[in-house]
């Protein structure tokens, strides 16, 4: 959203916006509930979440980010899943979303993630970033950017396996790993239509000079507080899966999604499958 944000500091947007960054999801979907923010960026499932928390009072707009998770390793060892028999694997996100994601591609590739993977479990990405950063860890699941960060520190840490492909190897369904989305309140859309329509437009254009104007998106990440270091951008962009999925097709990608984390747990998406309404428009 950075081109975005810089085009309404320079004042040629077709709304005028107000940007709040917010250090963890669970403090955005609390603003979008309580009516404080009319329109949020959040994780896929968060966004399932809170449509089944407030009985449909939000849709989803589009979603802006395919996975950004891959298998960090340091010994050269690792190039399909089947080849992760036997190893542990250092991961976040424990009871949610990289867990869930792990386990459903470790049992399409015929691995048992309770028998033939172990896996454990640090609490932050940077925590973790620094353990294969310092040669402590030699197999482990980070998100962009503390792949990049990661990497950077260790040249012996390599990219083994992209999840974002991995999925698409995996399913026949048509869905799609999808990370974040863009949400907004149902009576915010009812009553203002049009500005909807102006945002998801210069949104769509914005998430497009991110994907091919990485220098000054790079720059654009640090002036703006995204990621800190406009180097570690600049290596990260081109691995985040940014996107613009929205009405059919973004219900085509997200309804084999949904489905495998309510498999996992059917808490992580607010106990139900979304339904038609949804997705904006509906359908």
């Amino acid at each position: 959203m950075v081109h975005l944000m810089n085009a309404q500091a320079n004042g040629t947007t077709a709304n005028d916006y107000q940007f709040v960054l917010s250090a963890a999801p669970e403090e955005v979907v609390v603003k979008v509930a309580n009516g404080e923010v009319d329109v949020a960026a959040v994780p896929t499932n968060l966004a399932a979440a809170l449509y089944a928390k407030t009985s449909g009072a939000v849709q989803m707009l589009a979603v802006n980010t395919l996975g950004v998770m891959s298998i960090l390793e340091t010994d050269d060892e690792i190039v399909s899943m089947a080849d992760l028999k036997g190893r542990t694997i250092h991961l976040t996100g424990q009871g949610s979303n990289p867990e869930y994601v792990l386990r459903f591609l470790l049992r399409r590739n015929g691995l048992d993630p309770g028998a033939d993977v172990k896996l454990v479990f640090s609490s932050q990405h940077e925590e973790l970033a620094t353990l294969v950063a310092t040669g402590q860890v030699e197999l482990a699941l980070l998100p962009e950017p503390f792949v990049t960060t990661a990497q950077a520190k260790n040249p012996k840490a390599r990219i083994a396996l992209d999840l974002t492909k991995e999925w698409a190897k995996a399913v026949t369904d048509g869905s799609q790993l999808l990370t974040g989305a863009v949400i907004a309140r149902r009576d915010f859309i009812a009553r203002n239509p049009d500005a909807v329509t102006a945002f998801l437009e210069e949104y769509e254009q914005s998430i497009a000079a991110a994907e091919s104007e990485v220098d000054a998106t790079a720059e654009l990440c640090a002036k703006f507080g995204i990621i800190p270091s406009a180097a570690v951008a600049k290596q990260a962009i081109p691995r985040l899966n940014l996107t613009y999925l929205a009405g059919a097709e973004l219900r085509a990608a997200s309804q084999g999604y949904f489905q495998v984390l309510y498999a996992a747990d059917a808490r992580s998406i607010g106990g139900a499958i979304p339904d038609a309404g949804f997705y904006y428009p509906a359908k």
